[in-house]
């Protein structure tokens, strides 16, 4: 078997803004397995979730690995269980106001400012109901818990589980541009911070709640973004993460042009395409005094 060859992203010749997004209930009202996949199995939505719960606690298992287990054992007798039904799922999802053009608005006003601006999914939901999604063509790339499947297209094993904590490892392979999953070697080598495709602070982080707090607070820690949205019904628990010093600013999930997520993230892509222009004509300066083309003597 040929040795897979990993390619480590570059830095650009303008800045990189990664926005990184939660997928349930950031960008869609509702966890995407209770728009279409569990009723068609025939369980009650609060029923399907605390026995998937429960199956957690009592085995001390992980919760995605218990839910995933779960969505194949119920789908024995009730349709074929594979990627092309679980995006046939993904096609029904609802989204919420504004996020089917958001994506192409935002690169497009980076664009104009000289930033180039990439979209990220981190969930603990499933890749392949993202990927049957009407907006699974706007990321970079989309990191989810996702299922191996044999010759037969029949899932055998959880080929990715993507929990609450383990979401910051896809912020570091975003910012050192590793990419691949399966490339350990090159994420955890050593690396300036200056060669870094996408620095934490060119970060944002867009999600809902608690099982988002390990990633908020990694950004805010190393100088990034920390946004959360919510419905009506999450409103106050939203406010105590802000209150809490966990993120930087809350909106109601509303993505439309003028709304305040809407400009607060332009904001932030101003923001960055000034300190970029000033940090180059700090370099350049410095640079100068290098040459001796300005009169500094040490």
């Amino acid at each position: 078997m040929a040795t897979k060859v990993f390619e480590r992203r570059r830095k650009e010749d303008r800045p990189v803004l990664a926005i990184c997004y939660d997928f349930d209930k950031t960008l869609s009202p509702d966890d995407m397995q209770a728009q279409g996949y569990i009723q068609s199995v025939g369980y009650d939505v609060d029923r399907f979730w605390k026995e998937s719960n429960a199956m957690a606690a009592e085995n001390d298992m992980d919760g995605n690995l218990a839910y995933m287990l779960k969505m194949v054992r119920e789908a024995k007798g009730n349709f074929i269980f594979n990627k092309r039904t679980l995006a046939e799922y993904g096609a029904k999802v609802q989204l919420f106001p504004g996020v089917a053009d958001w994506f192409r608005r935002i690169r497009e006003y980076g664009l104009s400012k000289n930033v180039i601006v990439e979209h990220y999914i981190i969930s603990s939901g499933l890749r392949e109901i993202i990927e049957g999604s009407t907006i699974h063509q706007e990321f970079k790339e989309i990191y989810a818990s996702e299922f191996y499947y044999d010759e037969s297209g029949r899932p055998v094993w959880p080929k990715l589980a993507v929990n609450f904590t383990a979401k910051t490892q896809f912020v570091y392979r975003i910012n050192k541009g590793v990419l691949d999953v399966s490339d350990d070697k090159t994420l955890n080598d050593s690396m300036p911070d200056d060669s870094k495709r996408v620095p934490f602070t060119n970060m944002i982080y867009v999600g809902d709640g608690l099982s988002d707090v390990p990633c908020m607070k990694m950004m805010r820690t190393y100088g990034g973004q920390a946004i959360a949205v919510y419905q009506p019904e999450s409103r106050v628990a939203v406010e105590e993460l802000l209150y809490r010093g966990r993120v930087d600013f809350i909106f109601p999930a509303d993505y439309r042009e003028g709304t305040g997520l809407d400009a607060t993230v332009k904001n932030i892509i101003r923001k960055m395409a000034v300190t970029d222009l000033l940090a180059e004509e700090h370099a350049g300066q410095m640079n100068q005094i290098g040459r001796g083309d300005l009169p500094y003597q040490a």
